[in-house]
């Protein structure tokens, strides 16, 4: 007989290998497990064809009965497609048995659980493969990629939109657009610049649009008439703000203004500043050659007592130390001089700095007792428009405006009218690399509506 041994790693490739090589009809006659997989035994189909079957035999007994002679059984054929057939079915059978056990245990702990079957949950990261995570991570970044290019595709739409607005405007109110664009380009805030000229009529000529847009700003912006509004009143005044505003100076001008008016005996200083080498000693030399005593004070209490012991002067100024806005200290230095309620503020702005930093400015030194705003070196600035926007919009009362270092003649009260000339003037050439150009105010327009 022909039979072979046939070996593989599972059932399946070695029928693949019986089938092969013995054909369809070939008759499997025995497997097992071997190291390594599987064995099988087999033999052709026509091997059993042809041969005849065994003859019976029957055993001589010594017994008188003779036993029963069983008949002859043929083996039972299992050929190799049929083994095939048998597996892919039990698998099938094995599949469908566990599927149906997974789904009663589910119902089972649904109906334990007192709800419906719960979706199966997430798989968690550690069972993510590391090709599914990159791919996550590549969707991620080309997520924000696309949002970022969108935002960019926005702002491209809304500046088109804003020349689109600006070129309309220049179309229906060619004198009002104009004064708008001066404004933008003296340094006043859109903002503030839009509030202005909104309320110009449409027809109105460039130079009655500018003369308009002077008078509503001179409505808002507020001045003191006189020294009534602090001399004459007297109390006790702060001269507060960064550092390098001239707050030294700007309180000995104040003092000599006092003591024209009132007499040296009536006027009281005290200076906080005990950080700046020298700062003390120039205020006493002001006091010396005003006649006015100068006091150094540490702390609150300090402070506290010594205006306890100047209780009879008509007014007393303070020069305090120059901090940073952004400093923590600005907030000690607040408490300080607001610890007996009696102490006013004044807060020096300088006309040359950006109105962003003015502004930061006020938030940082204002609050309670703020009485108002002094503008320092008006001489050194380019436009007031800053300055101006920004007492304009924190509603300061404008005591003084200061012009240069001498004591006392560059101070002066504020005049209305010549503020807001300084503001919408602007001493540069034609050709300036700051000058705002019409374009660019669509441009500022556009960033100031999507802010």
């Amino acid at each position: 007989m022909n039979v072979k041994k046939f070996r593989a790693a599972t059932a399946r490739e070695a029928l693949k290998l019986v089938k092969a090589e013995l054909g369809e009809d070939a008759i499997v006659l025995a497997n097992r497990s071997v190291p390594g997989g599987v064995e099988i035994i087999a033999m052709p189909a026509s091997e059993i064809a042809s041969s005849p079957p065994p003859a019976a035999s029957v055993k001589q007994s010594s017994a008188p009965k003779p036993k029963t002679i069983r008949p002859f059984e043929p083996p039972r054929i299992v050929t190799a497609d049929y083994a095939a057939r048998q597996e892919d079915v039990a698998a099938a059978g094995e599949a469908a048995r566990v599927k149906a056990g997974l789904e009663a245990l589910q119902k089972r702990l649904g109906r334990d659980a007192g709800r419906s079957v719960a979706e199966p949950e997430p798989p968690s990261a550690a069972a993510v493969s590391p090709t599914v995570t990159q791919q996550i991570e590549t969707l991620h970044e080309q997520n924000a990629l696309l949002a970022r290019e969108l935002q960019q595709v926005r702002a491209l739409i809304e500046q088109q939109l804003a020349g689109f607005a600006w070129n309309e405007a220049i179309r229906k109110a060619p004198g009002r657009a104009r004064v708008l664009g001066e404004m933008l380009d003296a340094g006043f805030s859109p903002a503030l610049a839009r509030a202005i000229c909104d309320k110009i009529e449409a027809h109105a000529e460039a130079d009655a649009a500018r003369e308009a847009a002077k008078a509503r700003l001179g409505a808002r912006l507020a001045v003191v008439g006189d020294d009534d509004e602090l001399i004459a009143k007297g109390g006790v005044y702060a001269i507060v703000g960064p550092t390098g505003v001239g707050k030294t100076t700007t309180t000995a001008k104040i003092a000599a203004r006092c003591v024209v008016q009132l007499g040296a005996a009536r006027v009281a200083m005290i200076t906080t500043d005990g950080f700046r080498i020298g700062a003390q000693e120039q205020l006493r030399i002001y006091g010396r050659i005003l006649g006015v005593p100068v006091f150094a004070v540490r702390d609150a209490q300090d402070l506290r007592l010594t205006l306890q012991e100047l209780a009879t002067k008509h007014i007393v100024l303070i020069d305090t130390v120059g901090l940073s806005q952004r400093d923590k200290a600005v907030a000690q230095q607040i408490a300080m001089l607001s610890g007996g309620g009696v102490v006013k503020r004044l807060l020096c702005l300088n006309a040359a700095s950006r109105g962003d930093t003015l502004d930061d400015v006020v938030r940082a030194f204002g609050g309670e007792g703020l009485a108002g705003a002094i503008i320092t070196k008006t001489d050194e600035a380019v436009s007031l428009a800053a300055a101006v926007d920004v007492v304009v919009r924190h509603r300061l009362l404008v005591h003084y405006v200061a012009n240069g270092q001498r004591v006392p003649e560059d101070l002066h009260l504020p005049n209305r009218a010549y503020l807001l000339d300084r503001a919408f003037r602007v001493n540069r050439g034609e050709e300036a690399p700051w000058r705002v150009a019409a374009d660019d105010a669509a441009l500022w327009l556009a960033h100031a509506a999507s802010a």
